[in-house]
């Protein structure tokens, strides 16, 4: 296995188990927690997904500089990598500033109408999620 094989391989698991642990695992079971109240569960997941969103930046940037500088047989690896970072970069600029405004007007006491914007980062990270499955496997078919 190549350098830049192996680095893309051990990112995107890391990448892959840091998204599945905290979006789908850490994230909804909060607000189940004894005591946690709707606002401090808003808090704790306003500064979780703050660090999580900033090693994503991390170990996307990292990945792709590996992607650019490896040699791939056919178009799987930069495309299913492509996927993922331009997952990432639509739940920064268009999703989060969304839920932080409506988690804002919540932790503020307003409590309004439920946003859509959190269905929506849910979807797109799923399709993360899958197009980290995809470049995980892809990596590891392709140095066999």
């Amino acid at each position: 296995m190549s350098t830049a094989a192996a680095v893309v391989t051990a990112l995107t698991f890391v990448w892959l188990g840091m998204v599945v642990a905290i979006s789908f695992l850490e994230a909804p079971l909060k607000f189940r927690a004894p005591g946690v109240t709707r606002p401090i569960g808003l808090g704790i997941g306003r500064l979780v997904f703050r660090a999580l969103n900033a090693a994503e930046l991390v170990w996307a940037v990292a990945i792709l500089v590996a992607v650019i500088l490896g040699s791939w047989p056919g178009a799987a690896i930069p495309t299913a990598t492509g996927v993922a970072v331009a997952a990432l970069v639509v739940q920064l600029i268009a999703v989060r500033p969304a839920l932080t405004k409506r988690s804002d007007a919540v932790l503020a006491g307003h409590d309004g109408p439920r946003s859509s914007a959190h269905l929506v980062y849910v979807g797109v990270e799923v399709i993360k999620v899958a197009a980290l499955i995809w470049l995980g496997a892809a990596v590891l078919v392709s140095a066999t």
